[in-house]
């Protein structure tokens, strides 16, 4: 698996992507991006910070993941510049269980050591207990569960060692 930097020209491509998980988790019964956390021009704004990452399998389109640098809406605590944090891991349907997940996670991990951080955090909806599981058989370590709003969420942080 190729995983690489999108550029600003492939935000459509991303957009497609989150849009294609988001209505398959609504279809579930678990939904969780907005329109507009998913929509072209929300992911061209991010694309075009170099914030996307497309995972590829034989120039098949298999996933993506934004990496940012800072997250001062679940983590305001955290000190800036110690820490990389992975939003909107989306893997396509045609694609899954198939290790997307894992390569997107091991990228931002290595991506985050070179940067120099010193963890790698995420957050997501605390009752996704297949997520959660995913996610702790990587290696992250649960650091805490916060409110926002009506819904709980899970923060999860993986330690590097730098």
């Amino acid at each position: 698996m190729y995983i690489e930097q999108a550029a600003p020209s492939e935000a459509a491509t991303v957009a497609a992507v989150l849009n294609e998980a988001a209505q398959w988790l609504a279809a579930d019964g678990r939904p969780l991006w907005s329109a507009a956390d998913v929509g072209l021009e929300r992911v061209q704004r991010d694309t075009d910070a170099g914030r996307y990452f497309i995972a590829r399998e034989n120039g098949d389109v298999a996933g993506v993941m934004r990496l940012d640098m800072e997250d001062p809406f679940f983590w305001p605590e955290i000190e800036p510049g110690s820490s990389a944090f992975v939003h909107k891991l989306a893997v396509r349907r045609a694609w899954a269980g198939r290790g997307v997940s894992t390569a997107l996670l091991a990228f931002a991990r290595e991506r985050a050591f070179e940067l120099g951080r010193r963890h790698l955090r995420l957050d997501c909806v605390a009752d996704r207990a297949a997520l959660r599981s995913l996610y702790e058989r990587f290696g992250f370590l649960l650091h805490s569960e916060i409110q926002k709003g009506t819904s709980s969420f899970a923060r999860y942080e993986l330690p590097l060692d730098n």
